[in-house]
C-alpha cells in the first residue's frame, strides 16, 4: 500500500465530446467553500491516482482515499467511467464487485457512511454505514460493522458516460443525488454524532475523476491517514 498526497484535476468532458456531469450544489456552511479537493488536501491511502493532460485517472482494483480538511457531510463524485480495472481483486467478504463511490464523515475506516454506484454484479446506488466504535484500523475491525441500509436500482453507466454522484448528510438525514436527480432520502442509525473527512472509494473500475466538497481552508495539512480498514 501507498500513502501519497495527490491532487484532483478537472473533469474535461465537454471537451472530448462526452456528456458533462451536473454542477454540485453542497450547501453546508456559508463558511467553507464548495471546491474541487486541491492536491496538498486529498489523501490515498490505498492505490493511486494518475494525472495525464490535465485528467485524473484511477485505475488500482482497490482505491481508497480522504480529503482530510473536507467537511465530511457533504461531497459530490464527478466522473468518466472508463470500464473495468486492468486488473481485479475480490473483496475480503470474498465478493467481486465493480463500483466507485463516496465515504462520508470517514473517521477512520471502521467508521463511515458508504453511498456507491454499484455497476456489477447489481446495478444499483447502495447505502451502507460501516460502524465498530471504539475500533480503528484494519486488524480491529475487518469486514465487521457494515449495516446495508438501502439499494435503488440503477442502470450501470455506459463506457464514455460523465455524472455526478453527490450526497449530504443534515445530522442522521441523507440526501443522494445523481445528476442533479433525487435518487434516495433517508435516515442513517448510528451517524448523528460520527464525525470525520468525506472521500472517495473504487473497486475494480477505471474512471477520470473530481472529488467536490466543502473544505474548511483554516485546516493545515494533517498527515496522511494510516488506519486503512474500509474493505
Amino acid at each position: 500500500m501507498r500513502i501519497a498526497w495527490i491532487g484532483l484535476a478537472a473533469l474535461a468532458a465537454a471537451a472530448c465530446g462526452e456528456s458533462e456531469a451536473a454542477v454540485p450544489t453542497l450547501a453546508v456552511s456559508p463558511k467553507l467553500a464548495v471546491e474541487p479537493v486541491a492536491a496538498e488536501r486529498l489523501c490515498a491511502t490505498h492505490g493511486e491516482l494518475h494525472a495525464d493532460a490535465g485528467r485524473v485517472h484511477v485505475s488500482d482494483a482497490t482505491f481508497r482515499a480522504v480529503a482530510p480538511t473536507s467537511s465530511g457531510d457533504a461531497a459530490s463524485l464527478r466522473f468518466t467511467y472508463r470500464g473495468g480495472s486492468p486488473k481485479s481483486r475480490a473483496l475480503k467478504s470474498g465478493q467481486m464487485r465493480r463500483q466507485m463511490g463516496l465515504k462520508l464523515r470517514a473517521a477512520d475506516g471502521c467508521n463511515l457512511v458508504y453511498v456507491m454506484w454499484r455497476i456489477e454484479p447489481k446495478p444499483g446506488i447502495e447505502i451502507q454505514t460501516k460502524l465498530n466504535p471504539g475500533e480503528h484500523t484494519n486488524a480491529e475491525c475487518g469486514t465487521d460493522g457494515y449495516t446495508k441500509v438501502a439499494f435503488v436500482e440503477r442502470a450501470a453507466p455506459e463506457i464514455g458516460d460523465a455524472h455526478a454522484l453527490e450526497a449530504h448528510l443534515d445530522g442522521d438525514s441523507l440526501t443522494v443525488t445523481i445528476d442533479g436527480e433525487d435518487v434516495w432520502t433517508g435516515k442513517l442509525d448510528g451517524v448523528a454524532d460520527l464525525r470525520g473527512q468525506a472521500g472517495l472509494r473504487t473497486d475494480n473500475v477505471s474512471i477520470d475523476a473530481e472529488l467536490v466538497t466543502p473544505v474548511d481552508e483554516s485546516v493545515k495539512k494533517p498527515a496522511c491517514p494510516k488506519h486503512g480498514g474500509d474493505d
